[in-house]
């Protein structure tokens, strides 16, 4: 089977991308993470009468230079006093309405006070510490635009807007499968030539870490009819059912032919790793089955499921970037090929290398410790030298 170029498989991806998104209303404390549906609007505004932005005394500027005469005090909360005439303060503490008449706030610390008497011993300007109508937000206006990722921020502007409940576009839904017999589960025990599974893990852990609602469906044997019972029970309830083995050339590889009874999208890219990555759609939903290699199932991964459950879910979860090699990198593979590198910003640059990395198969999965982000590179054989400018995909965003 020849197998398509990475380009090309992206063009197909993009071309097969979901088109509908699901919206649902959630608390807003549940909303974190979510992307906002509809805009935020306020309905009134903030705040809704001038008022103080810290503790002390409102007054006329206009009675600066005089001796003023304190009438009462309004508490944050309470506004008892609503108007102040010449001559007059009233004590006001922070976030209390300043009373009709008043336009200025002097600070505690600015003043001497004897009996009810007011002396003004440290000027300021006027209007000094005093909240405008709206200067927070105004009524009608859009405070928070549809399709925001929403963070602490977001949930506290809702919260000041009385807002408990958010309408958001709903998380995709991935399951994970591992397919083989020569994996086993944590705690199994088999013989020498089995291994313990870490791809339904390590995938399952970052598809909780970009923010989708995860399943591990977790182990199946190579056993035809159970494999795919396992899929077509995950496609119940999901968007994107993910699974790793299976899709080779092999006598036990049952993924592809099970996969392959669906609207096959692709099967065998020119990549490394990865190349035998295969994506069928079931209607509105997929079946994307990575290799079986943790390195091959984790790059694959990045590269195919990271877009449809962006956009089923809304957000963006990559970034893409140049950076500039630390030393010559030579390619001996002549594929599109994708590694894992070390990347630093140093002089108002990216940097970055692959020292210490591990070289050799598809199954190193110690190069993603601590790692941030992967090197893309071009078909073809050829040196680059240091200091050459590459395409870097940062998938961990602790490093931005």
């Amino acid at each position: 089977m020849a197998h398509i170029s990475f380009e090309e498989s992206i063009e197909i991806l993009n071309k097969n991308l979901p088109t509908k998104k699901r919206t649902k209303k959630i608390s807003l404390e549940e909303s974190l993470g979510y992307v906002l549906a509809k805009d935020i609007i306020a309905t009134y505004n903030n705040p809704a009468h001038p008022t103080a932005s810290m503790d002390g005394y409102a007054i006329k500027y206009s009675d600066i230079d005089t001796e003023i005469k304190i009438i009462g005090s309004n508490p944050a909360g309470s506004f008892e006093f609503d108007t102040l005439k010449d001559g007059e303060a009233i004590k006001t503490f922070t976030g209390s309405f300043m009373p009709n008449g008043a336009d200025t706030l002097v600070p505690i610390e600015n003043v001497e006070v004897d009996g009810d008497i007011l002396k003004i011993t440290t000027k300021v300007n006027k209007g000094f510490s005093v909240r405008s109508i709206g200067e927070d937000f105004k009524e009608n206006e859009v405070i928070i635009k549809k399709h925001t990722k929403i963070t602490f921020a977001e949930i506290g502007v809702m919260a000041s807007l009385n807002i408990p409940i958010v309408e958001v576009i709903d998380k995709a839904k991935v399951a994970v499968i591992a397919t083989g017999s020569e994996i086993l589960d944590l705690g199994e025990n088999g013989n020498i030539a089995q291994i313990h599974s870490s791809n339904n893990y390590t995938l399952s852990a970052l598809s909780k870490y970009f923010g989708y609602t995860t399943t591990n469906v977790g182990l199946v044997r190579d056993n035809k009819d159970e494999i795919k019972t396992k899929i077509l029970n995950a496609l119940e309830v999901n968007d994107i059912v993910v699974t790793t083995g299976g899709v080779s050339v092999g006598d036990f590889d049952f993924v592809k032919e099970i996969a392959g009874e669906f609207e096959v999208i692709f099967h065998g890219v020119n990549i490394k790793p990865g190349q035998w990555i295969m994506i069928a759609r079931v209607g509105e939903k997929y079946i994307v089955s990575l290799p079986g290699f943790p390195y091959s199932s984790f790059v694959t991964f990045l590269l195919y499921v990271v877009p449809l459950a962006d956009k089923i879910s809304g957000f963006s979860s990559l970034s893409t970037i140049k950076a500039k090699l630390r030393d010559n990198f030579k390619k001996v593979n002549p594929k599109t090929q994708f590694v894992a590198v070390n990347i630093s910003y140093e002089n108002d640059e990216f940097i970055v290398d692959i020292r210490d990395k591990k070289s050799g198969s598809s199954g190193i999965l110690t190069n993603l410790v601590n790692n941030y982000a992967l090197m893309k590179l071009d078909t073809g054989f050829y040196e680059l030298p240091k200091g050459s400018e590459v395409e870097i995909i940062i998938y961990n965003k602790e490093f931005l």
